[in-house]
């Protein structure tokens, strides 16, 4: 079966939401798991509803202000955590390592493919996540300048999942980004897609072979139970 991820964003120490990924209009998370934007509390809530792991992106160290991985790490201790944290190489791949189970490579950050391939040739498959982040069908980084396509194709040699993440679709709820999933199509049993995913879409995706979806507002929201 299909395994439902739930998202959350921290920012300054607590679960924050928002949408497109404008990260300055972000406000405390209201979620249908927790009273409190507290990240432990959400967690421990959504361990009892049936999830299996969460997904975390560390706005701070994502943008360079600081970080959250005290309590990235206290969340660790109750669910596994695939967390987002603004790998840039491998150096600092590997100290993120000790906070979480799974630790995201992803494009927004990364200083070069080489550094990513670096990474993939040395650590477990099961402990690397790559993040293939995008916005409006190119390749969303700070550094690697290619084609999505190119991109893809780096990948086809190695067995880590792949986060496709349409950032502009996130907390919108409008739905998968179907044309970037098909490019993505013969890697389909790797993909995790995420951003605006709805609820009455996963189980096509489901059939199309996808293992895990990532899902935040619709989570949050109560139209979707993770597990």
């Amino acid at each position: 079966m299909i395994e439902i991820i739930p998202v959350i964003d921290l920012k300054c120490g607590i679960a924050v939401s928002g949408k497109s990924g404008e990260r300055e209009k972000y406000r405390p998370l209201e979620s249908v798991y927790s009273p409190s934007p507290d990240p432990v509390n959400i967690a421990l809530s959504l361990r009892a509803a049936g999830a299996r792991s969460i997904y975390i992106a560390d706005l701070d160290a994502i943008e360079g202000t600081g970080s959250n991985l005290e309590a990235v790490r206290r969340v660790n201790h109750i669910l596994p955590v695939i967390l987002d944290a603004g790998v840039r190489d491998r150096e600092t791949f590997h100290f993120l390592l000790e906070f979480a189970s799974r630790v995201v490579v992803a494009t927004e950050t990364l200083d070069s493919t080489g550094e990513l391939e670096e990474i993939l040739r040395n650590y477990p498959s099961e402990r690397t996540v790559i993040s293939v982040d995008v916005k409006d069908m190119k390749l969303h980084s700070r550094n690697l300048e290619m084609g999505l396509e190119e991109f893809r194709d780096l990948l086809t040699g190695y067995e880590s999942d792949i986060i496709l993440l349409d950032i502009g679709a996130v907390g919108t709820s409008g739905g998968f980004n179907r044309e970037l999933l098909e490019l993505f199509r013969p890697l389909i049993g790797r993909v995790i897609p995420g951003g605006g995913v709805l609820p009455e879409e996963i189980p096509e995706l489901e059939a199309m072979g996808v293992r895990a979806v990532l899902v935040g507002r619709a989570l949050h929201e109560g139209m979707v139970r993770p597990g």
